[in-house]
C-alpha cells in the first residue's frame, strides 16, 4: 500500500533487456574468456611452444625452431643437421666379436652435442667379406632416424690399397635419400699422411681432411683436421676419442666426434659423416684375428 501523500511508482511490465551473449572463444593454446563479457577483444589463439615438455624425450627432428629460415632443396632426414655444429658417433659393443674375435657387422649411434639421438647406423655386408677382407671390405652402411625412416646410405667398394699403388685408393659414396648421390669421399695419395677429398655430387672438391702420420696415440685423441679445398685454413675436425687402454686393445668399439661450422652446407655435413666412417674402417678397425689396426701404409 502506498504511503499517504506520495504518488505510487509505476514500472514497465516488459522485463529488463538481457545483455548480448559473449562470443565463444576460438579453441587454441592459452585462450581465456574476457573478464567483462561483451566488451573488449578476445586474446587471439596461439600455437603451442615448440620445446614444450622434456626436450630429451622428443624426436630431435621435431624440435626444429620455426624462427630460423628453412632453406629449400634440403634432402629429407637432414633438416636437423642445419642447426648443429657437432656430432658424436659411438660404435656399439658386439659381445661375440669381443669374446671370440669373430667379425660382426658394425652398428653405430649418432647423437648431437646435447646427447639427443640423431641416427642409428648399421653395416650391411656378408660374413665371408667381413672375416676375409677385414677393414678393406666393401660394405653398405645405412643410417635411419629414430623412427626408422631411412635417411642416409654410404657405399664403399672393395679396393686393395697400398701407399705404393695409388691407383687403388679408398673412396665412399654418400646418398641422401638412398639412391640419390650427394657427395663422395676420396682418398688422396700420400706416402705417409692420410688425406681425403670431400666432394660434392659432381666430384668437385669442397673440403679436405688431413690426418696425422701416426694414427695411434696412447692416452690421447687422434685428430683429423678438416680444411678448405686449398688447405689454407681449418674449418672443422674429426677426432677419434681415447676410450681407455683395455677398450682400445681388446675391442674396436670406437667413439668419434665431428665438428663443423653450423652454416656449412647440410649436404657437406652429411659427407663429413661418411668421411668419419671411412676413417674408422681404414685406420681403427681390427684386421682379422691379429688385433692390429690398419695404417696409411697397409690400408
Amino acid at each position: 500500500m502506498a504511503a499517504a501523500g506520495y504518488p505510487q511508482a509505476t514500472y514497465p511490465s516488459a522485463p529488463y533487456p538481457s545483455p548480448a551473449p559473449a562470443p565463444a572463444p576460438t579453441l587454441g593454446f592459452n585462450v581465456y574468456p574476457s573478464s567483462n563479457p561483451g566488451t573488449g577483444p578476445l586474446v587471439p589463439p596461439q600455437a603451442p611452444p615448440q620445446a614444450y615438455g622434456d626436450p630429451a624425450a622428443q624426436h630431435p627432428h621435431s624440435a626444429i625452431t620455426p624462427y630460423l629460415p628453412v632453406s629449400t632443396g634440403i634432402p629429407p632426414g637432414l633438416e636437423y643437421l642445419m642447426q648443429i655444429d657437432q656430432v658424436l658417433i659411438q660404435q656399439k659393443v658386439e659381445l661375440v666379436e669381443a669374446v671370440i674375435g669373430f667379425e660382426t657387422a658394425n652398428k653405430y649411434e649418432l647423437r648431437d652435442g646435447l646427447g639427443r639421438r640423431l641416427f642409428e647406423a648399421e653395416e650391411q655386408s656378408d660374413c665371408c667379406t667381413r672375416n676375409c677382407c677385414g677393414s678393406l671390405r666393401r660394405l653398405r652402411l645405412s643410417l635411419a632416424e629414430p623412427g626408422g625412416r631411412p635417411a642416409l646410405r654410404f657405399l664403399r667398394p672393395l679396393k686393395c690399397a697400398s701407399c705404393w699403388c695409388p691407383c687403388c685408393l679408398q673412396e665412399l659414396e654418400v646418398q641422401c635419400p638412398p639412391g640419390t648421390t650427394i657427395g663422395h669421399v676420396v682418398q688422396t695419395w700420400h706416402p705417409f699422411t692420410p688425406k681425403f677429398s670431400v666432394q660434392d655430387a659432381q666430384k668437385q672438391t669442397v673440403l679436405r681432411v688431413l690426418g696425422p702420420c701416426c694414427v695411434f696415440r696412447c692416452g690421447g685423441d687422434v685428430n683429423f683436421e678438416v680444411k678448405t679445398s686449398d688447405e689454407s685454413r681449418g674449418v672443422g675436425r674429426i677426432s677419434k676419442q681415447w676410450g681407455g687402454l683395455l677398450k682400445e686393445v681388446f675391442t674396436d668399439t670406437d667413439v668419434f666426434g665431428i665438428q663443423f661450422p653450423v652454416d656449412l652446407d647440410v649436404k657437406m655435413k652429411a659427407v663429413l659423416l661418411g668421411a668419419c666412417f671411412l676413417i674408422d674402417y681404414m685406420f681403427f678397425e681390427k684386421v682379422g684375428k691379429t688385433s692390429q689396426r690398419s695404417t696409411v701404409l697397409s690400408s
